[in-house]
């Protein structure tokens, strides 16, 4: 999403579900996983992460804490860069 359409009353909700969408499609792709493996870790249904990942649900921060834990991640959020929300890897 452009930055300028971020500060736009109309855009925000949307941009709100865009990054959680774009960081649970990112995390799951670079681990490998379908949407089922992802929804059977996650403890969700398969249509709600497709959901998620089409930006149709609302970001809640129980939700963001389940798809950490099914993906054993941190959650890093920034809006001031891009990703602005992002899963990243336990440290080894």
């Amino acid at each position: 999403m452009p930055p300028e359409h971020r500060e736009s009353e109309q855009y925000r909700p949307a941009g709100r579900r865009m990054a959680p969408a774009e960081a649970v499609y990112a995390r799951r792709s670079a681990l490998g996983w379908t949407l089922a493996e992802l929804a059977e870790r996650s403890g969700l249904d398969e249509a709600t992460v497709e959901s998620i990942e089409e930006s149709g649900v609302d970001p809640a921060l129980p939700l963001i804490e389940r798809l950490a834990a099914a993906f054993d991640s941190v959650v890093r959020i920034d809006p001031a860069r891009e990703p602005a929300m992002r899963f990243e890897g336990h440290a080894a």
